[in-house]
This record gives C-alpha cells, sequence and structure tokens, in this order.
C-alpha cells in the first residue's frame, strides 16, 4: 500500500494497463499535455502521441473515432474533460457504441471507457458541474462506474478497461486531490458490479456514491458522536448495481437514507429506493429517504452553488426526521 492522490491512481491504473495490453490507448483534448486535470501527465513520454493522442475540440469525432478503433480491435480511453461536453456526443455513445454488440448479434463489441469527470469544483457553473449518471444507468448497454475513493479510481479503471461493453467511468472533479492509502498489487482490479462497506453500523444505512461518499463518512462521524450507528456503502457501480449488498444491509438497520450529489429528481437514488421500498417496504421503521441537488442550473456564484450542495447536517436532519 502507499498513500496517493485520486488522479495519480487513476494515472497509475492507465499506465499499468497500456504497459499490459498494447491495443490499449487514450484520446482526448489537450490529453498529450497531461489533460485538465493532470491526469494523463507525463504519460506521453512513455507511450509516444500514437497512444496518447490529443484531438481536436470536438466531442463527436472523438467518440465516434474511438468507437470504430474499439469495433476493430483496440481499447481505446476517451477522454471528455467534462461530462457536460459529452453531451455533443450522446448519439455515439448512446445509439452506437451502447447498441453495436446487440445490433450486430454479437459479432462485435466496443470496448472502450468513456472517462466524464462529473460534480461541482471551483465555481465552474451550469455548463461544467453537472452529475448526470442516471442519464447513462438507464441505457441498455453500457457499464457506469462512479468511484470515489483513490483505491476505487485505480482499481476500477482497470477493470473498466478490460472490460468488453462501453463505460461510462464518472470521476469527481472534488476528489482529485484526495489521498488515501492505494493497493500497488500487480492486479488490483475491483470487480465491477460489487459495492463496498465504507463503515459498518445498526441504526441506518446510507448508500452513496462518488463525491457524496465523502459527505457521508463525515455525517456517519457526526451521528456517531450522539450515538446514532451508521453503516455507509458506496456503490461504486451503479450498473450493474449490488442490490444485494444494499438489502442486506437495510435488512440490518431497517432504515435507508440514498445521498448523491446530481439533482434528486430521477437521480439514481430513485432506484436504489423504488427496489428496497418494494422488496421490505413493511419491515422498515420508517420511510425511505432521499438527499440531493435542487432542480436548478448549478449556480456560479459561491454563495449560491453552495444551496445546490449536499452537506453532513443536512443528513443529520433527516436522521432526526427519521427518528433517530
Amino acid at each position: 500500500m502507499t498513500v496517493m492522490n485520486y488522479r495519480d491512481a487513476s494515472k497509475l491504473a492507465l499506465a499499468e494497463e497500456m504497459r499490459r495490453d498494447p491495443t490499449v490507448w487514450a484520446l482526448g483534448e489537450d490529453v498529450a499535455d497531461g489533460g485538465v486535470f493532470g491526469q494523463y501527465l507525463g504519460l506521453i513520454d512513455e507511450f509516444g502521441p500514437q497512444r496518447i493522442v490529443s484531438t481536436p475540440i470536438s466531442e463527436s469525432t472523438i467518440m465516434g473515432a474511438a468507437v470504430g478503433a474499439a469495433m476493430v480491435g483496440t481499447r481505446p480511453i476517451v477522454e471528455l474533460r467534462f461530462a457536460d461536453f459529452a453531451l455533443c456526443a450522446m448519439d455515439e455513445m448512446i445509439n452506437q457504441a451502447a447498441k453495436a454488440r446487440y445490433m450486430f448479434g454479437g459479432q462485435t463489441r466496443v470496448p472502450l471507457v468513456i472517462r466524464q469527470p462529473i460534480g461541482m469544483w471551483r465555481s465552474s457553473a451550469a455548463q461544467h458541474s453537472q452529475s448526470l449518471e442516471s442519464w447513462y444507468v438507464h441505457v441498455p448497454g453500457l457499464v457506469v462506474l462512479a468511484p470515489g475513493t483513490p483505491e476505487d479510481n485505480r482499481g476500477l479503471l482497470k477493470a473498466a478497461i478490460r472490460t468488453d461493453d462501453p463505460v461510462i467511468y464518472m470521476e469527481h472533479k472534488g476528489l482529485w486531490e484526495a489521498e488515501d492509502e492505494v493497493s500497488t498489487s500487480a492486479d488490483g482490479e475491483v470487480p465491477i458490479g460489487v459495492a463496498r462497506m465504507d463503515r459498518a453500523g445498526d441504526d441506518v444505512t446510507i448508500v452513496t456514491w462518488s463525491g457524496a461518499l465523502q459527505v457521508a463518512r463525515e455525517a456517519a462521524e457526526t451521528a456517531a458522536a450522539t450515538g446514532i450507528s451508521v453503516e455507509v456503502i458506496d456503490l461504486r457501480s451503479l450498473w450493474p448495481w449490488d442490490e444485494q449488498a444494499v438489502l442486506a444491509s437495510v435488512e440490518k438497520t431497517r432504515r435507508l437514507l440514498v445521498v448523491h450529489e446530481a439533482v434528486k429528481v430521477c437521480g439514481f437514488g430513485a432506484e436504489v429506493s423504488a427496489t428496497v421500498s418494494e422488496a421490505m417496504g413493511d419491515r422498515l421503521k420508517s420511510p425511505v429517504r432521499r438527499l440531493g441537488a435542487p432542480r436548478i442550473p448549478i449556480p456560479y456564484a459561491p454563495p449560491l452553488e453552495d444551496l445546490c450542495r449536499i452537506r453532513a447536517a443536512d443528513v443529520m436532519s433527516v436522521f432526526e426526521e427519521m427518528g433517530l
């Protein structure tokens, strides 16, 4: 184990996979210069411009090239800079990459990873701050991952690169500098579709992912000081998602709060909540609750941006409403 930040953990994973498999390569705006957040810094020195490829400013062109390259046998890593910019390439992602395996009867697959930095970060405003994971979970054919720790950003990226289907890979911009211990074992792959218990507890379950994991951790610590035992489940994989892990936790605590940064309306928290309510609603001690952002564009001004943020204090308020 070694301590590294979220950004460097992903860079380590990409370098390891490029050394392991010569068909892995990366393309996107400015990747040869290190990328917007430094997540590709130095890779061109080892792998050269044929495998770390800076592209024109055209997301649809980047995605179209990657889909074709994946279908003929390579494993592209597509860098889209911000999740918001990926909307310029929706046809290539949704109508081409996600459906090719099905439409061609399994004769071709599209093994590519689409990196989309998500979340609020330094007053980035309405066009650079969105978390749109629920859009992609809705689309058959896509794998959707959202790591919340440096360890998972290494292990899940490795798993994503090895997957034979297109992966939407969402990294929270607010986590790039977050540090923690990271395994440097030869493999280190984190299995897709398996949630991780971040903290064990008995009174209430929080299900969360990505940047909201930090909020859940802070709330769990605050709650512990008042005698409330919180279990925190980090989904990390949104599709497929680990229903059994969530149900097992709620079976124990009989209370569920889902916390995410994305807009609450039609967020993925609604799917988790509905699944638990359908399976065990009559055995819960209180109704399932959700915390998410209001349905407004994310403002630029910091005081207004803060109105969209979910904080530990908000979690504590919901705990009180749940009878804790």
